[in-house]
């Protein structure tokens, strides 16, 4: 039997201090003393500063605060004038707090911190508030004229310094969203080996194929609620990129802290390494992956159900999993296969839907009738395609109350050998048939604008410059105001720039892209073009699922995240031309969304965090993680 004093300063009406089963639960030198020692905890006592005993209480309870994430270190518990203490393995001083990016302020340390915590002289003795590192670093970042470099400023900087790197992110969104995400990530995917400095998550490939709990055990943080997984396959729109395709997952999930307000040490970037079929890449010596041609079949499904399942044995049920960039032939298998059994989102399906079917509802206040009145043409029937169109079809379903089988003969969908048709339905990939229409074959897609004459088109076939003008010019001559919407990415491969848009119909189409471009000047007006990016859905709806605690995803809950964005477009917004709301008030908007999806959740019986909250929107906001530094101890 053991019995441990710890003597430290003790807030007693706040419960920051450390929990002891954390400590011995994440760092190995004391798993190694538990392996010797059979080790009874019997009590542990702290003594507080005036030298009375008081018993730690039991933190993990029921609240869940900052994002979903249980409080280990009281931080949440403390307000923003209360000092918290910057654990590490001990209390981090010195040298080591300096190279802390969890707790690093560089310059913003304040004199009593720098003697409380052995920093003199390892600092200069100026001291600097946020705001102004934050208007140093966006001054630095600027000083770059490739965007590249930006994005590895700005990954340095999460390196060192995760809260000013944040809240850079946050002041700055509309500016450095494309250098964190698309379009700047797609290329530092393709030059991932070249650029790689340090790990920023997990890396789970076939050597540890039998041994992925042991792995997933490895990663420090032990509340882990969000993984963005990928196989690498089918980044963006740019192909298979192996394991360089790790720059997805730390993207997004940089988003869901800066935009959605979850807290960051409860986010893992993972990519599961299989191999790549890119041949550039296996004769590449800075390639990161293993270097073989991709598994498949029996071996790649076992090692994923190996991964899904140690995940949520290690994180519970309640972990969200959410994939990303899997080729058309997986992402829908493993969207199927686990909805049922893990709380599981797959954004190039259900967010693009998502994000997409909110920016046609809003653009029914500028085209007029209601969503059940207009026909869909999709350029594109893999992932985000038949996924849009599916959603499209259960939202028109649910208002106007008619079958699906109905709806869907206004959604039509165009692949690489043309219109789909029921002549065509043998060959056809199971999740294409749905959209097999009876109709003559049609090869191209102007012949498919002309025959069908949709009211509006969309592009999701990650190829380029597929809207041509002919294409467009066919919209325009079948539609007073024809809605296009661009949505591949990066910038290179959008089907058509806001410029040909605007241009090609004379100034009256209604524009969207998936990746930004500039405003247009067209006949003495000033159009600004829409950007119809996931990041408006994905990090508010992850945050009202674990804010909820839902135990799954349903499609009505991404019904409620469209319903949310949508209502978010005002009338300011209209007169513009824009059918999505401007980035800069995105962190509202996620509590919004937020609060909605947890909401029906709860009508719908998944939510597991009860009471249920009387002000969801309030609750959401109080969940939402802000990275101002806190004061030290």
């Amino acid at each position: 039997t053991l019995i441990i004093f710890v003597s430290l300063p003790l807030d007693t009406n706040n419960r920051n201090f450390l929990s002891f089963e954390h400590l011995f639960h994440n760092h190995d030198h004391l798993k190694n003393f538990n392996s010797w020692c059979s080790l009874q905890l019997i009590s542990i006592v702290m003594a507080t500063s005036n030298g009375s005993c008081l018993k730690v209480p039991d933190i993990h309870d029921n609240t869940t605060i900052g994002g979903g994430v249980q409080d280990v270190y009281g931080e949440d518990r403390a307000t923003e004038d209360q000092s918290v203490t910057p654990w590490n393995v001990s209390v981090a001083s010195g040298y080591a707090l300096l190279r802390d990016p969890h707790f690093n302020k560089g310059l913003a340390f304040t004199e009593k911190e720098r003697d409380a915590h052995y920093l003199r002289g390892l600092l200069p003795p100026t001291v600097i508030c946020q705001e102004t590192q934050v208007n140093k670093m966006i001054q630095n970042i600027r000083q770059y004229e490739v965007p590249l470099q930006k994005y590895i400023a700005m990954m340095d900087l999460q390196e060192r310094n995760e809260r000013l790197f944040y809240r850079l992110l946050i002041d700055h969104v509309e500016e450095l969203l494309p250098i964190v995400y698309t379009p700047t990530v797609g290329e530092a995917c393709q030059k991932y080996g070249s650029i790689f400095m340090r790990p920023q998550g997990l890396y789970i490939s076939l050597k540890e194929k039998g041994r992925i709990l042991e792995v997933l055990r490895n990663w420090p943080e032990k509340n882990v609620q969000v993984i963005v997984v990928t196989d690498g396959e089918r980044i963006l729109g740019l192909g298979d990129l192996g394991c360089h395709g790790m720059g997805i997952p730390v993207g997004k999930l940089s988003l869901y802290t800066a935009l959605g307000g979850v807290r960051p040490s409860s986010c893992l970037p993972i990519t599961i390494d299989v191999g790549t079929n890119n041949e550039k890449l296996l004769g590449e010596e800075l390639y990161i992956g293993l270097k073989h041609r991709r598994a498949t079949g029996q071996e790649y499904a076992e090692l994923i159900d190996e991964f899904m399942t140690a995940a949520k044995q290690n994180y519970g049920e309640k972990l969200l999993i959410q994939f990303e960039d899997f080729a058309n032939h997986n992402a829908f298998d493993l969207l199927e296969r686990y909805r049922s059994t893990h709380l599981v989102f797959n954004d190039d399906i259900q967010g693009t839907a998502s994000v997409v079917l909110a920016g046609i509802v809003s653009a029914l206040n500028l085209v007029g009738g209601n969503l059940g009145d207009h026909r869909f043409l999709f350029f594109g029937a893999g992932e985000a395609g038949t996924g849009i169109a599916s959603l499209i079809a259960l939202e028109i379903s649910k208002r106007t109350n008619s079958p699906l089988d109905e709806v869907r003969k206004n959604i039509w969908l165009v692949d690489s050998k043309g219109l789909i048709v029921s002549s065509r339905k043998e060959s056809l990939q199971h999740f294409k048939k749905p959209w097999a229409h009876e109709h003559e074959p049609v090869e191209k897609l102007v012949d498919a604008v002309n025959q069908i004459k949709p009211t509006v088109l969309i592009g999701t076939s990650g190829h380029g410059k597929t809207f041509t003008q002919e294409v467009v010019e066919a919209m325009a001559s079948n539609n007073e105001k024809p809605i296009i919407l661009a949505l591949s990415n990066p910038t290179t491969q959008s089907e058509c720039t806001a410029e040909e848009a605007y241009n090609w119909t004379k100034g009256r189409a209604i524009f969207a892209s998936g990746s930004p471009f500039p405003s247009v000047e067209y006949d003495g007006k000033v159009f600004m073009p829409g950007q119809s990016n996931n990041a408006y859905i994905f990090p508010g709806f992850g945050l009202g699922l674990i804010m909820s605690g839902t135990i799954r995803v349903h499609d009505d809950l991404l019904l409620a995240a469209s319903e949310a964005l949508a209502s978010q477009v005002t009338q300011e917004h209209y007169d513009k031309g824009l059918i999505y709301p401007p980035f800069t008030n995105i962190r509202k908007i996620s509590a919004n969304i937020a609060a909605l999806v947890a909401a029906k959740a709860y009508e719908l019986g998944l939510a597991t965090r009860l009471p249920q909250p009387k002000n969801m929107l309030n609750f959401a906001e109080s969940c939402m993680y802000t990275p101002t530094y806190r004061n030290y101890r």
